[in-house]
């Protein structure tokens, strides 16, 4: 394998959105966060409370036959669906019903999964962020952050990020795997597994085309190429 940091075969680039957000584990995993501005996140706003204006209508109408004790635990329901509904969700699954609708995922500022405490706070701030009216100060805070955080989510350190969708991964053509050289790098497998996946849907015209790109890779050009560069393809995905 090529060390890091030597050139590549082919050109490349890496464009990146103002969005994404770069955080290293401990373990050296590299995670790549997409964080969501304020638009998404107020549709996502707007589906929770639709559900649990549908949810207070639910349980008001059976404690309205019980006087006062029905009023009691009608104000119970209120308070415990306000304040603790995005955060049995958020513990769940990461996400409430509205931001899982908008392929949307609370996270801590490293990439793990919300916890309790984080995820209380964020949301008993929600009450600040919503001065003076309709989360006046949770907007500002966001647009003034390059993480578009309001105030709970810089108490607690979380991000509201885009959940990912795993790539949609195709069939190798039917090929004898052989073993790549030691000097092809990471951007260079990768290459070669993609072609792999996406041979079955070109032409044979354009697929003889990019073998002739990737000539530096499999030493070969025409079908010989092609052949070459599946055989590679093959002996790469028995280690995904």
């Amino acid at each position: 394998m090529k060390e890091a940091g030597s050139p590549s075969r082919f050109p490349s680039s890496d464009p990146q959105l103002d969005t994404a957000r770069h955080y290293e584990t401990p373990e050296g995993i590299a995670l790549v966060m997409r964080v969501a501005g304020p638009v998404v996140r107020a549709w996502a706003w707007a589906i929770d409370l639709a559900i649990r204006a549908g949810v207070y209508l639910l349980i008001s109408i059976p404690f309205a036959y019980l006087g006062g004790i029905g009023t009691a635990g009608t104000l119970i329901g209120f308070f415990l669906i306000e304040w603790f509904y995005p955060v049995v969700f958020e513990l769940r699954s990461g996400s409430t019903p509205g931001k899982q609708a908008m392929g949307l995922l609370v996270l801590h500022d490293n990439g793990t999964p919300v916890a309790l405490s984080p995820s209380l706070i964020r949301n008993l701030l929600r009450a600040a962020d919503f001065l003076p009216f309709l989360y006046g100060a949770g907007l500002v805070t966001m647009l003034l952050n390059r993480d578009f955080k309001r105030l709970g989510d810089m108490a607690a350190g979380t991000l509201v990020v885009y959940r990912d969708i795993p790539p949609e991964r195709h069939p190798l053509p039917s090929a004898a795997p052989v073993a790549l050289p030691g000097d092809f790098t990471g951007e260079e497998q990768q290459v070669l597994l993609a072609f792999g996946e996406r041979a079955a849907r070109l032409t044979r015209e354009r697929r003889a085309e990019l073998a002739g790109i990737l000539s530096e890779l499999s030493g070969r050009e025409g079908e010989a190429g092609v052949e070459k560069l599946y055989a590679y393809a093959s002996w790469l995905a028995r280690g995904r």
